[in-house]
């Protein structure tokens, strides 16, 4: 008796394993990228979100993807590169202007509060920047020298790079690893993103060889 209990557990799990693995769908959950994107992490899967900070649905998303943040292993990195089409070239330069400053983690849901919450600050009108920014204790004019300096544009260039060669046509979006980019992430529900998402990272981990 006990053994027809074990063999009906193993069957269970594998069964579980195996419907929880067709849930995971190219085309529907997933798209491959294809020619792969190089990575900046080597030795790591590297997770890319794109956005832009007038985006509502990058908004509404941070929630999710902050959850989910906290859970990564340390084998896992993540980055997040702002959308750098033409229109939101002010946005892609207030974040990379912070992020020079130290300051990005700090001021980047803040952002998102003021533009979408507040209505404090807009995304594509920089001359209100520095005022804002002023609320918030920043030096002005560091800001300003940083975020109208050759680095930072030459960051908003290969942020244009990356997103073209991501083929990102809409934000936010997720890239794992360079190869899998998830489908609307925004529209999945929290689990359903992290588990997309977890999913996806294990299949870049065991391509690199690791467990």
């Amino acid at each position: 008796m006990r053994l027809m209990k074990s063999l009906f557990a193993v069957l269970f799990l594998v069964l579980a394993t195996a419907a929880g693995a067709a849930e995971l769908m190219e085309g529907k959950d997933y798209t491959v990228l294809n020619p792969p994107q190089s990575t900046e992490s080597p030795g790591k899967v590297e997770v890319s979100e794109f956005f832009w900070y007038g985006c509502p649905h990058c908004f509404h998303f941070e929630g999710a993807l902050n959850q989910w943040l906290k859970t990564l292993p340390k084998d896992v990195s993540f980055r997040r590169v702002p959308g750098a089409a033409k229109p939101w070239m002010p946005g892609a330069k207030l974040f990379y202007a912070l992020e020079a400053m130290g300051l990005e983690d700090k001021l980047h849901a803040q952002i998102f509060s003021a533009i979408h919450e507040s209505r404090d600050l807009h995304p594509i009108k920089e001359e209100g920047f520095p005022e804002w920014l002023a609320k918030k204790g920043v030096d002005t004019k560091k800001f300003s020298d940083t975020y109208s300096s050759f680095a930072i544009q030459s960051k908003v260039q290969r942020a244009m790079q990356l997103n073209a060669g991501h083929r990102i046509d809409a934000v936010p979006a997720i890239v794992i690893n360079g190869r899998y980019r998830i489908v609307d992430p925004a529209e999945m529900t929290p689990e359903k993103f992290m588990a997309v998402a977890n999913a996806l990272v294990a299949k870049a981990r065991a391509e690199q060889g690791r467990k």
